[in-house]
């Protein structure tokens, strides 16, 4: 099991807050072809689709001076050079902002048509998603926007599955961005387990090119979200582009946001750190503009759901990774509501109605807070039976 390291607290003086409202614009999807599809809600729609409001701050951020990124990402020897920009981005010391971003990435899951679709403001109406046809299988989520689309947040589905309370055509890609980003080799668990790469070599000995090569695939999720951040760059040259999500799809906002400079908060995310190193994304001078939400009953996102007899390993997942970027906002909720630890914590309606619809939260209440400190993970470690290097054979 992998070792968690001392958790930094990160203080700063309150910068300015102002507030935004976000409306529903577009539905996306990936195709069988792998094209990112969208569709327009109409403009009835566009005018009764009322998000609310989500508190806003300043955020410093950087981005890397080139253009657009290729699907493959950053080559893995380039020296990038970053711009410093300040943006609007989510207060994520607001419950509020948490709340109703954490409602998006539920609605990432379903269609407006869902009873299982959050109404996220007074006159929100619920429409047909175009793109979400049953023989769509790949990377899925809805686009808001602000009125004068000065801000645009994309919202991205995690794992779908029935052993996390869902199901549905993308239950197998799903798996594999699973497997592939979150295990220490190939979801090489045990001699039982059939690997989803071919770069295990015996032992706990991993081919290091092999397995970065592996995350990099076309068909895979983080190619395709490159991919979308470029269409939506054409679509709102002048917005600022926020991502969100759940689980797997907390992470690769995480990924993403990294990758170009972009505000995120992810809900529930399993580690995504080992991920991004694989991957030789450049990352920026400083990672804070990424905020993880989770808690400390939730295996998945603690990194403690691991192991051949694990409930994740049982189910055929490997996630064996716990290293965050950025910071993280960590709610104890085995300490604080006496939570047990369990697999079925980790739903995002769970964490809306359970976590964070409660005010106050009395830790936070106490030191005058709305939410727990962000910190930084330090020094974690994971996968540290393994070695990884040039193995051929």
């Amino acid at each position: 099991m992998a070792i968690l390291g001392p958790l930094v607290s990160v203080l700063a003086t309150p910068p300015a807050r102002s507030a935004l409202e976000f409306e529903l614009r577009h539905h996306h999807a990936v195709s069988q072809s792998d094209r990112v599809v969208f569709a327009d809600v109409n403009d009835a729609q566009y005018q009764s689709s009322r998000v609310g409001e989500i508190r806003t701050r300043p955020l410093t951020l950087h981005r890397r001076s080139l253009g657009l990124v290729s699907s493959d990402g950053f080559a893995a020897h380039s020296q990038p050079t970053w711009d410093e920009d300040e943006i609007l981005g989510p207060d994520v010391d607001n419950r509020q902002t948490l709340l109703v971003l954490a409602k998006m990435t539920n609605n990432a899951y379903v269609p407006p048509n869902d009873t299982l679709w959050y109404d996220l403001g007074e006159e929100w109406r619920v429409d047909y998603p175009i793109g979400w046809e049953p023989d769509d299988d790949g990377f899925r989520g809805h686009v808001f926007a602000t009125a004068d689309n000065s801000t645009v947040v994309v919202s991205i589905k995690g794992t779908s599955a029935s052993f996390f309370g869902g199901g549905g055509p993308t239950v197998k890609k799903d798996k594999l961005n699973d497997n592939l980003l979150f295990s220490c080799c190939c979801a090489r668990i045990d001699w039982t387990w059939t690997t989803v790469c071919g770069c295990y070599r015996g032992g706990y000995r991993c081919h290091q090119d092999c397995v970065e090569e592996a995350l990099i695939e076309e068909s895979l999720f983080y190619p395709i979200g490159t991919n979308l951040y470029n269409n939506l760059t054409y679509m709102y040259p002048e917005a600022n582009i926020w991502l969100t999500g759940h689980s797997l799809g907390g992470a690769l906002a995480s990924l993403l946001g990294a990758t170009f400079g972009l505000p995120v908060v992810a809900f529930e995310a399993p580690g995504e750190r080992m991920a991004a190193a694989r991957m030789h994304l450049p990352l920026p001078p400083s990672t804070h503009h990424i905020t993880h939400v989770y808690h400390t009953a939730d295996p998945i996102a603690m990194g403690t759901c691991n192991g051949v007899i694990s409930s994740c390993a049982l189910a055929g997942y490997a996630m064996e990774s716990k290293c965050h970027l950025g910071l993280s906002i960590i709610y104890d909720t085995v300490s604080n509501l006496s939570w047990g630890v369990d697999i079925r914590t980790h739903g995002i309606v769970n964490v809306i109605e359970h976590v964070l619809s409660l005010d106050p939260w009395p830790p936070s209440a106490e030191i005058g807070r709305e939410v727990p400190l962000p910190i930084s993970e330090g020094d974690c470690v994971e996968c540290f039976s393994w070695e990884y290097g040039d193995f051929l054979t």
